[in-house]
């Protein structure tokens, strides 16, 4: 009878490992995160000039979607937009006569993930365009800067230290919600280990390693957004 494969066996790469496949898994999750998070960014300054100067139609399509979003469960969301999201676009196509297409596995889960982080971020920068000192809003309208010119120069530098803190939680949120993806059967970093785990019954062993390759994530994540934090406080009092 063949002896049981240690540790290092299993974890090993080539045809009688499994660090390949987890190290794929990996790297799958974080390129999920990195994209749907920046997708949320961008959705979400979006919506929070939107919220804070738009009009009052624009402001009730933006709050509905900020409390459905927050109030409906991540997981309910990625099962309604993976799959009736898909549908819903292949019908619309074939009602332009263009025809079904195939959807990347890929880029809708940046897409559903985004859509959340969305909402999230829209809440986490109006409220840090809020904190703004309006004196520094009037001053740059004083002196004729455009609304782009006003947001590039005064409110995206001063917002920043007030909108940190909550964006690095939102991405550290996002890379989580990744694993939510293997319910849909798209191949990350959780369905990875549990495909690995499922063919040795070494669950344990498996899903131990996957928690601290999330965790490792966690803490380079959390050195790199302090450094990015001192770096934009700089000359700032802070509490110690």
């Amino acid at each position: 009878m063949a002896d049981k494969p240690g540790f290092p066996e299993i974890l090993s790469f080539g045809p009688t490992g499994y660090g390949d496949e987890l190290l794929w898994g990996a790297a799958m999750s974080i390129s999920i995160a990195v994209l749907a998070y920046v997708l949320g960014l961008l959705i979400g300054i979006t919506g929070a000039l939107g919220k804070l100067g738009g009009s009052d139609l624009t402001k009730k399509v933006l709050n509905g979607y900020t409390t459905l979003v927050r109030a409906v469960p991540e997981l309910i969301l990625i099962l309604l937009l993976y799959y009736a999201g898909t549908s819903a676009l292949n019908v619309l196509l074939e009602s332009l006569g263009l025809g079904a297409i195939a959807i990347n596995g890929f880029i809708a889960a940046v897409c559903v993930l985004g859509f959340v982080q969305g909402a999230y971020s829209t809440e986490v920068l109006r409220a840090a365009i809020q904190a703004i000192p309006i004196g520094q809003i009037e001053a740059a309208r004083a002196y004729g800067m455009s609304p782009f010119l006003q947001f590039r120069r005064i409110t995206l530098p001063a917002l920043l230290p007030f909108a940190i803190p909550g964006l690095a939680n939102l991405w550290l949120i996002v890379t989580k919600d990744t694993a939510l993806l293997a319910v849909v059967g798209y191949t990350e970093l959780t369905l990875a280990t549990r495909q690995a785990a499922g063919n040795t019954k070494m669950y344990f062993t498996f899903f131990l390693m996957a928690g601290g390759i999330y965790l490792l994530i966690t803490l380079i994540s959390q050195q790199g957004f302090g450094w990015l934090e001192r770096r934009v406080r700089r000359g700032q009092r802070v509490l110690t």
